[in-house]
């Protein structure tokens, strides 16, 4: 529909609104000042972060909690660069966000002016599409092409560069495109018929079948279509760090995370399996760290709807290109006679074992805990099973980097909601602005992040922001007073010496809370654990919760 001539700016803020854009994370500049001028007469709520790299973390957390795309918007040169942590984060993770960059005029660009950087270039190999906006009448087509870029296929984070002078000129009219049709960009949805039907006759033959998922099930919304599959047919599964809670933790069927930092069920299990479902997964390092292991004597399926994943780092017996949401409803639609009891009566004997073993070594743990500096200290691990069998059922965890996040992989009990974290970049001070935006995203379900001491005092001043627009979220603190996760590094690979791991001066976090006007409390033993949990849960309003734990604690 055409309307009165308007502003560049202007039609950027109304191709926002016909995206439907709740909230806008960003950092005003005078690059950018006209888009937010535009702004105060829009229903879009703006927040103001503290640091343009939370922009970025933020409108991930909403993303993953709401399933819309987020959007930042920040200023030129220092901003934008600002901002690249953030977009790098969400491009390693599939998170699909819009991100806005005032630039220089137009006519500046490439002088060298002030606060100029060449955004497009310097983020050129982790965005999934960029634009230079040169002309103001190109906005509403630009902007309706980066949301579909940015949310369809492999999702993932669109940049959109504004020269100064293209949002303060005129255009005749706004007219919204109603459709996007991209020659070159065609992403394949469903899968290939003769390819599904090859999938369901190895699994007819298989006697040792297991799915693992990734963080493309949640992306693509397929958790029920994954967990029908796998219930209807009896298949085991495992999971990747980014697809914890495809199946609640504690499902039958969910074996635990499979890697280098996985759980030695969840390895066994993909050991021992004759055939692997490997389901939107990029087979990397971190998950897989030995991807040719996974193709010796055994059917190797990936599924994932990026060709360029598959086969990158393990060639599949059967690559399956499609959206697996679409995969799945084809895969439940078919009819599978197969029997896998006594590869999952193995499976639970080895569970059980390893179990029995586990809950032995913490309980020793915990018996032999030394009592150091007159304090005693909380046992990380099942600390973080309290809280997380507390926090509410369709609770979002979301666990930052480093050793609290490891903890958190293997002890969090996910029964209906999610799991969220920064895999695939580690990007430390993820969670505190992830876990602002996610509220915002979600304002119906609790939100917990937590983090190290390190992580924490990256990110710690989004608490002015949750203040500001009283975003309630809680945030755990696992101090131990040292960067815990080098340090243990350092431990194996160094014999103790340790370098530049030390956080001994470190603020008192009841004294910031008190600045930043939220609650405080700590846990420095494991008695009274799950009393002091239940009242940080159930106090009103954002609050911190300092947990102390050994420093000499590892992983």
């Amino acid at each position: 529909m055409l309307r009165k001539v308007v502003t560049g700016a202007d039609a950027l803020v109304r191709s926002l609104e016909e995206e439907n854009v709740e909230y806008v994370f960003g950092y005003p500049g005078v690059a950018i000042a006209p888009f937010f001028n535009s702004m105060l007469d829009s229903k879009i709520h703006t927040v103001l972060v503290r640091h343009e790299q939370c922009a970025g973390h933020a409108a991930s957390g909403y993303t993953r909690a709401s399933g819309k795309p987020g959007v930042a918007a920040v200023t030129s040169g220092p901003g934008a660069t600002n901002l690249i942590t953030g977009i790098a984060t969400a491009f390693a993770d599939s998170i699909p966000m819009v991100c806005i960059t005032g630039q220089v005029d137009s006519r500046l660009m490439g002088s060298d002016v002030f606060q100029e950087a060449d955004i497009s270039g310097a983020c050129e190999s982790f965005v999934k599409f960029s634009y230079i906006v040169r002309r103001a009448s190109d906005i509403p087509r630009v902007v309706k092409e980066a949301f579909h870029i940015a949310n369809t296929g492999r999702k993932g984070p669109v940049l959109i560069d504004i020269p100064h002078d293209v949002l303060m000129d005129r255009v005749a009219g706004f007219a919204y495109p109603v459709s996007v049709n991209l020659r070159t960009y065609k992403p394949t949805v469903e899968g290939h018929p003769v390819q599904i039907k090859r999938v369901i006759r190895e699994l007819s033959r298989a006697k040792r079948p297991i799915i693992c998922t990734g963080g493309g099930v949640h992306l693509s919304g397929a958790e029920a279509q994954v967990r029908a599959f796998a219930e209807k047919h009896g298949i085991p599964c495992v999971s990747t760090m980014m697809g914890l809670g495809s199946l609640p933790s504690e499902h039958p069927l969910f074996y635990g995370m499979v890697g280098n930092n996985g759980q030695k069920c969840g390895n066994r299990a993909m050991n021992e399996a004759d055939v692997i479902l490997m389901v939107g997964a990029r087979v990397a390092d971190r998950s897989i760290s030995q991807p040719d292991l996974i193709t010796e004597n055994k059917v190797l399926i990936h599924i994932d709807v990026d060709p360029a994943e598959i086969g990158k780092n393990a060639g599949p017996t059967i690559p399956l290109v499609g959206d697996i949401r679409h995969v799945f409803d084809e895969f439940n639609a078919k009819e599978l006679k197969v029997d896998y009891s006594e590869w999952l009566a193995w499976l639970d004997k080895y569970r059980a074992e390893v179990k029995a073993e586990s809950e032995k070594r913490l309980a020793q743990g915990i018996a032999d805990r030394k009592v150091r500096a007159s304090r005693d200290y909380v046992d990380p691990r099942l600390f973080i099973r309290s809280l997380s069998l507390a926090m509410e059922e369709d609770a979002i965890y979301i666990a930052d980097v480093g050793q609290n996040q490891i903890w958190s992989c293997a002890n969090a009990v996910i029964r209906k909601g999610r799991f969220m974290t920064s895999g695939g970049m580690g990007t430390m001070g993820y969670s505190v602005p992830a876990a602002m935006g996610a509220r915002l995203g979600a304002p119906d379900r609790q939100v917990v992040a937590v983090c190290g001491d390190g992580a924490f005092q990256m990110t710690m001043m989004e608490l002015s922001t949750m203040d500001q627009y009283e975003v309630p979220v809680k945030i755990v603190v696992i101090r131990n007073y040292v960067l815990g996760m080098v340090r243990q590094h350092q431990h194996f690979a160094y014999h103790d010496r340790h370098a530049v791991t030390d956080m001994s001066t470190t603020p008192d976090l009841d004294k910031l809370a008190q600045a930043y006007h939220v609650g405080y409390m700590r846990l420095d033993s494991n008695e009274g654990m799950e009393e002091t949990i239940r009242a940080f849960l159930d106090e009103e309003g954002t609050s911190i919760l300092e947990v102390f734990v050994d420093p000499d604690d590892l992983c």
